[in-house]
């Protein structure tokens, strides 16, 4: 059966860019930068220090390959997100919306077991990062917190049984069950993947690869749980936090992510739901292990009784009519707030240079290309939810 697309938040925030910034007072250069407010909130500081130490640990060090008109984009929009998350916070903290310790403690364990990393490990991540224990627990604080105002009002979202059938009934179409297959993989990458930020179980050359990948399947074999082998072992780190799951793909999805015929052939073939090949390696070096989790044989026009149809729109509509919430009270907190950005302030008072001191040695001079965002913190009124057609997997194989 067909997915619902899911909905996702349209008024998407910056992802953070590494920036180097210079004073920014009317003064001039002399003060330090950890003593300068990029922007406040009803009062409440946010530092050109916080936003650096936000946005670095995003760059990798290349701020130095940004132009002027890049490094002044990205501190706009940057600094744009913190003050919305700010806001909310503080909305949040009027209202009662916080957690305890022990819930952000929960939350902390929470992403330690997903990330699949030691104690040790999640310690040096975080130090690479430039976080420490504590500046994480404020982080998490601050994101549960949101959440709980967000939920607060989205909670109250119902959807009448009129409401799905009209749905359905206008988007008949879009309700197919294609022949195909739901997978998981599991992927052993002889490259380096420090960079994709796989730090732990990282196969670095052919040999180390075939080792792992081979470990793996004796795992499986032995009868780990896929999802929690994958969590721990895979480098992908597209699937990572989901187990290793790919979605739903038709015969020609993989054909045309470079899956080899034969195994094709098998998955279509032989193959039933929870059924897992043996290492297979493609054309890349990589090495993979898939799981079944679903099959359809045969496609067939799904009615609004099909099971999981009706639960799907209604989650749908659902989904959709929170977001325009979250939106709602995103627009109301920043209207109520009293909020002055600095940092834009004296982007007008210098307009020559933006308010930067000059570009790095080497840095880019080319046009500024558009910023890529991510679909975090701030959301938005989406579209209307809509069935997948013919979804794509979300497969890594390629020639």
């Amino acid at each position: 059966m067909q997915r619902i697309a899911k909905l996702t938040t349209a008024a998407s925030l910056l992802a953070l860019i590494s920036l180097s910034f210079s004073a920014c007072s009317n003064g001039g250069g002399a003060d330090s930068k950890d003593s300068l407010v990029a922007a406040t909130v009803n009062g409440k500081n946010i530092m050109l220090s916080e936003v650096e130490q936000n946005v670095s640990r995003q760059a990798g060090g290349k701020q130095s390959q940004l132009s002027q008109l890049e490094l002044a984009q990205a501190r706009l929009q940057v600094l744009g997100s913190l003050i919305q998350r700010e806001v909310l916070f503080q909305r949040a903290e009027k209202e009662k919306s916080l957690p305890t310790e022990d819930q952000v403690t929960a939350f902390i364990n929470q992403q330690k077991q997903q990330s699949g990393m030691t104690d040790d490990d999640f310690k040096k991540n975080l130090a690479a990062e430039g976080m420490t224990e504590e500046s994480l627990r404020e982080d998490a604080r601050k994101n549960i917190a949101i959440a709980n105002l967000q939920d607060k009002y989205s909670s109250k979202v119902t959807v009448s049984d009129k409401e799905v059938e009209d749905f359905y009934n206008g988007n008949r179409e879009r309700f197919v069950s294609s022949r195909g297959v739901a997978l998981a993989m599991i992927v052993a990458d002889p490259a380096d993947n420090a960079a994709q930020g796989i730090t732990q179980n990282d196969a670095k050359s052919d040999a180390e690869a075939k080792l792992k990948i081979d470990g793996v399947f004796q795992q499986l074999k032995g009868g780990a749980d896929f999802a929690t082998v994958a969590r721990a072992k895979t480098e992908d780190v597209n699937s990572l936090a989901r187990g290793g799951d790919l979605g739903f793909a038709t015969e020609d999805d993989l054909k045309q992510n470079g899956f080899p015929p034969e195994l094709i052939t098998r998955l279509f073939g032989s193959m039933q739901a929870g059924d897992t090949t043996e290492p297979i390696r493609f054309s890349t070096g990589k090495w993979y292990v898939f799981k079944i989790a679903e099959k359809r044989s045969q496609t067939e026009n799904l009615t609004l009784e099909s099971p999981g149809v009706r639960p799907q729109i209604t989650q749908a509509l659902m989904n959709q009519r929170k977001e325009i919430l979250k939106a709602a009270l995103l627009e109301v907190a920043i209207n109520e707030a009293r909020i002055s950005n600095k940092l834009a302030t004296t982007m007008l008072d210098t307009p020559s240079n933006l308010g930067l001191r000059p570009a790095s040695p080497g840095a880019a001079t080319s046009t500024p290309a558009p910023a890529a965002t991510a679909t975090q913190q701030a959301p938005a009124a989406t579209s209307s939810p809509a069935a997948a057609t013919s979804p794509k997997a979300d497969v890594s194989p390629k020639p």
